[in-house]
Protein backbone atom coordinates (compact mmCIF):
# COMPACT_ATOMS: atom_id res chain seq x y z
CA UNK A 1 0.00 0.00 0.00
CA UNK A 2 1.39 2.86 -1.29
CA UNK A 3 1.69 5.84 1.68
CA UNK A 4 -0.71 8.37 -0.42
CA UNK A 5 -2.81 6.21 -1.73
CA UNK A 6 -6.52 6.13 0.09
CA UNK A 7 -9.98 4.66 -0.12
CA UNK A 8 -12.78 6.38 -1.05
CA UNK A 9 -16.20 4.30 -1.47
CA UNK A 10 -14.66 0.90 -2.26
CA UNK A 11 -12.35 2.36 -4.97
CA UNK A 12 -8.83 2.69 -4.22
CA UNK A 13 -7.00 6.07 -5.34
CA UNK A 14 -3.42 6.19 -5.69
CA UNK A 15 -3.80 9.74 -3.78
CA UNK A 16 -6.08 12.22 -2.67
CA UNK A 17 -5.62 14.55 -5.13
CA UNK A 18 -8.87 15.39 -7.44
CA UNK A 19 -9.50 18.19 -9.96
CA UNK A 20 -12.80 19.62 -9.08
CA UNK A 21 -15.52 19.73 -11.52
CA UNK A 22 -15.66 22.83 -13.80
CA UNK A 23 -11.92 23.41 -13.63
CA UNK A 24 -10.55 20.36 -15.46
CA UNK A 25 -13.08 20.18 -18.48
CA UNK A 26 -13.27 16.45 -19.53
CA UNK A 27 -9.37 15.51 -18.99
CA UNK A 28 -8.63 16.08 -22.61
CA UNK A 29 -7.02 19.81 -22.64
CA UNK A 30 -5.01 18.97 -19.95
CA UNK A 31 -4.00 15.11 -20.84
CA UNK A 32 -2.02 17.45 -23.68
CA UNK A 33 0.14 19.08 -20.82
CA UNK A 34 1.09 16.04 -18.56
CA UNK A 35 0.08 12.32 -17.88
CA UNK A 36 -3.18 12.97 -15.66
CA UNK A 37 -3.35 9.16 -14.99
CA UNK A 38 -0.88 10.33 -11.73
CA UNK A 39 -4.41 12.30 -10.31
CA UNK A 40 -6.23 10.37 -7.59
CA UNK A 41 -8.91 10.89 -10.23
CA UNK A 42 -11.26 13.91 -11.36
CA UNK A 43 -14.65 15.51 -11.30
CA UNK A 44 -15.45 16.21 -14.52
CA UNK A 45 -17.62 19.01 -15.87
CA UNK A 46 -20.91 19.37 -14.32
CA UNK A 47 -23.34 17.50 -16.68
CA UNK A 48 -27.46 17.78 -17.61
CA UNK A 49 -29.53 16.24 -19.23
CA UNK A 50 -30.13 18.10 -22.46
CA UNK A 51 -26.91 20.60 -23.54
CA UNK A 52 -26.65 23.48 -21.89
CA UNK A 53 -25.01 27.17 -23.45
CA UNK A 54 -24.44 28.42 -20.06
CA UNK A 55 -24.69 32.44 -18.95
CA UNK A 56 -24.01 34.97 -21.21
CA UNK A 57 -20.72 36.99 -21.49
CA UNK A 58 -19.08 38.27 -19.59
CA UNK A 59 -18.95 34.79 -16.90
CA UNK A 60 -15.47 35.63 -15.29
CA UNK A 61 -14.69 38.54 -12.78
CA UNK A 62 -11.56 38.33 -10.72
CA UNK A 63 -10.96 38.78 -7.01
CA UNK A 64 -9.18 39.12 -3.93
CA UNK A 65 -7.38 35.77 -3.55
CA UNK A 66 -9.88 33.91 -6.30
CA UNK A 67 -12.20 34.58 -8.57
CA UNK A 68 -15.84 34.76 -9.31
CA UNK A 69 -17.68 32.95 -11.98
CA UNK A 70 -21.33 32.57 -13.61
CA UNK A 71 -20.70 29.67 -16.50
CA UNK A 72 -24.23 28.36 -15.84
CA UNK A 73 -23.01 24.53 -16.99
CA UNK A 74 -22.27 24.93 -20.17
CA UNK A 75 -22.39 21.29 -21.46
CA UNK A 76 -23.00 19.24 -24.53
CA UNK A 77 -25.48 16.85 -22.38
CA UNK A 78 -25.14 13.56 -20.91
CA UNK A 79 -25.94 11.81 -23.97
CA UNK A 80 -23.07 13.29 -25.74
CA UNK A 81 -20.76 13.22 -22.68
CA UNK A 82 -21.13 9.04 -23.18
CA UNK A 83 -20.97 9.23 -26.78
CA UNK A 84 -18.10 11.25 -27.17
CA UNK A 85 -16.31 12.73 -24.14
CA UNK A 86 -16.11 9.41 -22.37
CA UNK A 87 -14.71 7.21 -25.47
CA UNK A 88 -11.97 9.91 -25.82
CA UNK A 89 -11.17 10.56 -22.81
CA UNK A 90 -10.76 6.31 -22.43
CA UNK A 91 -7.79 6.56 -24.40
CA UNK A 92 -5.88 8.98 -22.09
CA UNK A 93 -6.86 8.34 -18.59
CA UNK A 94 -7.01 4.35 -17.13
CA UNK A 95 -8.80 4.83 -13.93
CA UNK A 96 -11.97 5.49 -13.18
CA UNK A 97 -13.90 9.00 -13.51
CA UNK A 98 -16.11 10.75 -10.92
CA UNK A 99 -19.11 12.20 -13.17
CA UNK A 100 -20.55 15.60 -11.95
CA UNK A 101 -24.20 15.71 -12.68
CA UNK A 102 -26.55 19.07 -12.09
CA UNK A 103 -30.50 19.41 -13.04
CA UNK A 104 -33.30 21.25 -12.41
CA UNK A 105 -35.79 19.01 -11.12
CA UNK A 106 -35.74 15.35 -9.43
CA UNK A 107 -36.51 13.62 -12.29
CA UNK A 108 -33.59 15.62 -14.68
CA UNK A 109 -31.15 14.08 -11.86
CA UNK A 110 -32.54 10.94 -11.98
CA UNK A 111 -32.26 10.37 -15.30
CA UNK A 112 -29.15 11.55 -16.16
CA UNK A 113 -27.29 10.18 -12.98
CA UNK A 114 -28.93 6.23 -14.45
CA UNK A 115 -27.29 6.86 -17.69
CA UNK A 116 -23.78 7.47 -16.24
CA UNK A 117 -24.40 4.88 -13.89
CA UNK A 118 -24.39 2.21 -16.53
CA UNK A 119 -20.86 3.63 -18.07
CA UNK A 120 -17.66 1.31 -17.07
CA UNK A 121 -15.94 4.42 -16.76
CA UNK A 122 -17.66 5.89 -13.87
CA UNK A 123 -16.40 5.12 -10.69
CA UNK A 124 -18.89 7.71 -8.36
CA UNK A 125 -21.67 10.16 -9.35
CA UNK A 126 -21.33 13.68 -7.61
CA UNK A 127 -24.65 15.08 -7.55
CA UNK A 128 -24.17 18.74 -7.25
CA UNK A 129 -27.71 20.16 -5.54
CA UNK A 130 -26.40 23.87 -6.15
CA UNK A 131 -29.00 23.92 -8.74
CA UNK A 132 -32.57 25.93 -8.67
CA UNK A 133 -34.95 23.67 -8.20
CA UNK A 134 -37.41 24.80 -11.26
CA UNK A 135 -40.51 22.95 -10.20
CA UNK A 136 -40.18 24.96 -6.66
CA UNK A 137 -39.88 28.71 -7.04
CA UNK A 138 -36.25 28.37 -7.84
CA UNK A 139 -34.65 27.59 -4.61
CA UNK A 140 -31.72 25.83 -4.50
CA UNK A 141 -32.21 21.95 -3.88
CA UNK A 142 -29.29 22.17 -1.66
CA UNK A 143 -30.83 24.84 0.16
CA UNK A 144 -33.33 22.80 2.17
CA UNK A 145 -32.62 19.07 3.94
CA UNK A 146 -35.90 18.12 2.77
CA UNK A 147 -35.22 18.47 -1.29
CA UNK A 148 -31.95 17.27 -0.76
CA UNK A 149 -33.35 14.45 0.93
CA UNK A 150 -35.50 13.96 -2.45
CA UNK A 151 -32.54 14.43 -4.91
CA UNK A 152 -30.48 11.56 -2.84
CA UNK A 153 -33.77 8.98 -2.53
CA UNK A 154 -34.15 9.82 -6.57
CA UNK A 155 -30.61 9.21 -7.78
CA UNK A 156 -30.36 6.17 -5.49
CA UNK A 157 -33.53 4.66 -6.62
CA UNK A 158 -31.47 4.07 -10.16
CA UNK A 159 -27.92 3.99 -9.73
CA UNK A 160 -25.90 1.19 -8.53
CA UNK A 161 -22.55 3.26 -8.03
CA UNK A 162 -21.52 5.09 -5.18
CA UNK A 163 -23.28 8.43 -4.93
CA UNK A 164 -21.64 11.63 -3.48
CA UNK A 165 -23.77 14.66 -2.70
CA UNK A 166 -22.38 18.23 -3.80
CA UNK A 167 -23.17 20.65 -1.18
CA UNK A 168 -23.68 24.14 -1.08
CA UNK A 169 -22.00 26.40 1.19
CA UNK A 170 -25.10 29.31 0.95
CA UNK A 171 -26.69 27.99 4.02
CA UNK A 172 -27.25 28.50 7.35
CA UNK A 173 -26.51 25.06 8.72
CA UNK A 174 -24.37 22.78 5.81
CA UNK A 175 -24.56 19.75 8.71
CA UNK A 176 -28.03 19.58 8.75
CA UNK A 177 -28.18 19.39 5.05
CA UNK A 178 -25.29 16.75 4.94
CA UNK A 179 -26.98 14.58 7.76
CA UNK A 180 -30.28 14.30 5.85
CA UNK A 181 -28.59 13.49 2.30
CA UNK A 182 -26.73 10.79 4.67
CA UNK A 183 -30.01 9.36 5.81
CA UNK A 184 -31.66 9.68 2.55
CA UNK A 185 -28.83 6.80 1.53
CA UNK A 186 -26.01 8.87 0.38
CA UNK A 187 -22.65 7.24 -0.02
CA UNK A 188 -20.64 9.88 0.49
CA UNK A 189 -20.61 14.13 1.23
CA UNK A 190 -18.66 16.58 -1.15
CA UNK A 191 -18.10 20.05 -0.01
CA UNK A 192 -18.14 23.15 -0.32
CA UNK A 193 -19.25 24.61 -3.55
CA UNK A 194 -18.70 28.30 -4.47
CA UNK A 195 -19.96 31.20 -2.40
CA UNK A 196 -21.97 33.42 -3.54
CA UNK A 197 -20.49 36.94 -4.62
CA UNK A 198 -20.29 40.05 -7.10
CA UNK A 199 -18.13 42.61 -8.30
CA UNK A 200 -18.85 46.17 -9.55
CA UNK A 201 -17.53 47.90 -12.15
CA UNK A 202 -16.43 51.25 -11.01
CA UNK A 203 -16.40 52.50 -14.54
CA UNK A 204 -19.48 51.15 -15.68
CA UNK A 205 -20.97 51.55 -12.32
CA UNK A 206 -22.57 47.85 -13.15
CA UNK A 207 -22.16 44.29 -11.61
CA UNK A 208 -19.37 43.16 -14.08
CA UNK A 209 -20.73 39.42 -14.42
CA UNK A 210 -23.55 39.89 -16.97
CA UNK A 211 -25.51 37.54 -14.58
CA UNK A 212 -24.77 39.70 -11.82
CA UNK A 213 -23.18 37.48 -9.15
CA UNK A 214 -21.35 34.62 -9.14
CA UNK A 215 -19.34 31.87 -7.31
CA UNK A 216 -16.49 33.29 -4.94
CA UNK A 217 -13.93 29.99 -5.48
CA UNK A 218 -9.41 29.94 -4.34
CA UNK A 219 -7.95 30.52 -1.27
CA UNK A 220 -10.49 33.12 -0.03
CA UNK A 221 -12.57 30.61 0.52
CA UNK A 222 -10.44 27.70 2.39
CA UNK A 223 -11.09 28.54 6.06
CA UNK A 224 -14.82 28.68 5.45
CA UNK A 225 -14.20 25.24 3.37
CA UNK A 226 -12.19 23.89 5.78
CA UNK A 227 -14.83 24.84 8.71
CA UNK A 228 -17.48 23.43 6.66
CA UNK A 229 -15.42 20.22 6.18
CA UNK A 230 -14.71 19.72 10.01
CA UNK A 231 -18.62 20.21 10.56
CA UNK A 232 -20.28 17.83 8.48
CA UNK A 233 -17.04 15.21 9.25
CA UNK A 234 -18.36 15.35 12.91
CA UNK A 235 -22.22 14.89 11.79
CA UNK A 236 -21.81 12.14 9.64
CA UNK A 237 -20.87 8.60 9.28
CA UNK A 238 -19.92 8.51 5.56
CA UNK A 239 -17.16 9.66 3.86
CA UNK A 240 -16.30 13.31 2.97
CA UNK A 241 -14.37 14.71 0.19
CA UNK A 242 -13.26 18.47 0.66
CA UNK A 243 -12.87 21.08 -1.14
CA UNK A 244 -12.83 24.66 -1.87
CA UNK A 245 -9.59 26.92 -2.15
CA UNK A 246 -7.31 24.31 -1.95
CA UNK A 247 -4.31 25.14 -3.60
CA UNK A 248 -0.64 23.47 -1.96
CA UNK A 249 0.22 19.87 -0.53
CA UNK A 250 -0.42 21.71 2.63
CA UNK A 251 -4.02 22.64 2.24
CA UNK A 252 -5.22 19.10 1.19
CA UNK A 253 -3.06 17.80 4.79
CA UNK A 254 -4.94 20.33 6.27
CA UNK A 255 -8.14 19.33 4.52
CA UNK A 256 -8.10 15.50 5.41
CA UNK A 257 -7.14 16.16 9.43
CA UNK A 258 -10.69 18.29 9.04
CA UNK A 259 -12.18 14.53 8.00
CA UNK A 260 -12.13 14.59 4.22
CA UNK A 261 -11.00 11.25 2.43
CA UNK A 262 -9.67 12.90 -0.46
CA UNK A 263 -9.51 16.51 -1.30
CA UNK A 264 -10.47 18.57 -5.18
CA UNK A 265 -8.77 21.22 -6.43
CA UNK A 266 -10.39 24.00 -8.37
CA UNK A 267 -9.72 27.27 -9.08
CA UNK A 268 -5.93 27.13 -8.88
CA UNK A 269 -6.31 24.69 -11.89
CA UNK A 270 -7.33 27.58 -13.71
CA UNK A 271 -4.68 30.00 -12.15
CA UNK A 272 -1.32 26.96 -13.27
CA UNK A 273 -2.93 23.87 -15.16
CA UNK A 274 0.00 22.14 -13.38
CA UNK A 275 -1.37 23.05 -9.85
CA UNK A 276 -2.45 19.22 -9.22
CA UNK A 277 0.56 17.09 -10.44
CA UNK A 278 2.53 19.86 -8.08
CA UNK A 279 0.35 18.99 -5.28
CA UNK A 280 1.12 15.05 -5.80
CA UNK A 281 4.73 15.51 -6.13
CA UNK A 282 4.70 17.94 -2.95
CA UNK A 283 2.74 15.76 -0.97
CA UNK A 284 5.69 13.25 0.56
CA UNK A 285 7.85 15.57 1.49
CA UNK A 286 4.86 17.62 3.31
CA UNK A 287 4.25 14.47 5.20
CA UNK A 288 7.86 13.84 5.97
CA UNK A 289 7.91 17.45 7.62
CA UNK A 290 5.17 16.67 9.69
CA UNK A 291 5.48 12.88 10.75
CA UNK A 292 2.81 11.79 8.40
CA UNK A 293 3.89 7.76 7.48
CA UNK A 294 0.55 7.27 5.42
CA UNK A 295 -2.49 9.97 4.51
CA UNK A 296 -4.56 7.23 5.84
CA UNK A 297 -3.90 7.85 9.40
CA UNK A 298 -4.44 11.19 9.34
CA UNK A 299 -8.26 11.52 8.18
CA UNK A 300 -10.19 13.51 10.48
CA UNK A 301 -7.36 14.08 12.56
CA UNK A 302 -8.17 17.42 14.29
CA UNK A 303 -11.43 16.05 14.93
Amino acid sequence: MDRLSVNLLGIELDNPVIPASGTFGYGREFAELYDINCLGTFSFKGTTLRPRLGNPLPRIAEAPAGMLNAVGLQNPGVDRVISEELPRLKTVFRKPVMANVSGFSVEEYAETCARLDACDQVGWLEVNISCPNVHDGGMSFGTDPAMAARVTKAVKAVTTKPVIMKLSPNVTDIAAIAAACQEAGADGISLINTLMGLRISLKSRRPVLANVTGGLSGPAVFPVALRMVYQVAKAVKIPVVGMGGVSSAEDVVEMMLAGATAVEVGAANLADPFACMKIIGDLPAVMDRYGIDNLRDIIGGAL
